[in-house]
């Protein structure tokens, strides 16, 4: 006969193998993991900030984890070559993704185009944000303008009638759209294949401006080429603290940032999140890795994976319902 202390005797073991079998998977999970190269694919060309964080994280984390980690740069259709071939990889933790927010605007705006199904909330899996980044308004020191009212005077003028940016649905063309509505303007975006071509084609005087992050234009600020006329933020940058901002220069509703961050294919599972997650947060804590960050004016984020796809999930809604306001569409 079966007694009740023997029935909860049984029930107990059953719960246990059942949590031991759930359990087990993962655990096979972390122990495999990796046991071949990993890759981080850059939908950008070598240089720009996406691409010199990927190296840097590749840099820390292939020591952590006993495999080198390579940066693989599938450039095109503003990143979402470089997303859906991560989209489609085997969610084993060997192939990921280092994308700004880039990530969750273009789904909007090119539709019917190759990777522009990739939904970066259902077909990506989030891992970590790696920072955040201010947007300026940069031109060119040789078209003379020297503040934002100035740009507009020239821009309604017709000397000023176009801007580079790093591909349509960035949040750089976001921007450029959001100020033409702001003041009245009609300044034309022409993409470029990411923030390099765009900024040496405007220190070389095909385009007169652009809505840039800090890093690829450092060099040439500093060497008195551009101007920083604006920082498309809600406070100033601690890294141009004399440059003010769209809303200080009477320019409301234009403000647009940017991030990084690190994803990895659908379907990953849970504890392999974890154990990168862990890894890139202790990385982001490291004074090197801060100070390099710093040289691209890009300020440490992280947290935890559940964070990043919050902010996935919001930009991916905020984003879609301005790329329909402005009727953004591929080239």
């Amino acid at each position: 006969m079966t007694t009740p202390h023997h029935s909860r005797r049984a029930l107990s073991r059953l719960l246990l193998s059942i949590v031991a079998a759930v359990a087990l998977p993962s655990l096979a999970h972390a122990q495999s993991f990796p046991n071949r190269p990993i890759t981080i694919v850059v939908g950008y060309p070598a240089g720009g900030d996406t691409d010199v964080l990927a190296r840097l994280i590749a840099e820390k984390l292939g020591p952590r984890l006993g495999q080198p980690v390579v940066v693989d740069n599938r450039t095109g259709a503003a990143g979402t070559i470089g997303a859906g071939y991560v989209s489609k990889a085997r969610p084993d933790g060997h192939t990921l993704l280092l994308a700004p927010n880039t990530v969750a605007i273009t789904p909007h705006v090119l539709t019917g185009s190759a990777g522009s199904t990739v939904d970066p909330t259902t077909d990506l899996t989030s891992i970590a944000q790696l920072g955040s980044q201010s947007l300026f308004v940069v031109a060119a020191t040789a078209t003379g303008t020297t503040s934002v009212k100035d740009l507009v005077a020239k821009a309604k003028a017709g000397s000023i009638a176009s801007y580079a940016s790093p591909g349509n649905g960035s949040p750089m063309h976001i921007l450029g759209e959001l100020f033409n509505k702001a003041t009245g303007v009609k300044i034309t975006q022409i993409p470029y294949r990411g923030s390099m071509p765009a900024i040496a084609d405007m220190v070389g005087g095909a385009v007169p401006m652009m809505y840039t992050t800090l890093g690829p234009a450092a060099p040439h600020i500093k060497s008195g080429k551009l101007i920083p006329l604006a920082v498309a933020d809600t406070k100033r940058s601690p890294f141009l603290p004399d440059v003010p901002t769209l809303a200080e220069q009477g320019i409301a509703g234009a403000e647009v940032g940017a991030w990084q961050a690190l994803m990895g294919p659908k379907g990953m599972p849970a504890d392999l999140v974890r154990l990168l997650n862990q890894h890139v947060n202790e990385i982001l804590q490291m004074p090197d890795v801060i100070a390099r960050m710093e040289v691209i004016a890009l300020t440490p984020a992280g947290g935890d994976s559940a964070k990043l796809a919050r902010l996935v999930a919001t930009d991916y809604v905020r984003y879609g319902k301005l790329v329909s306001e402005f009727g953004i569409k591929a080239d």
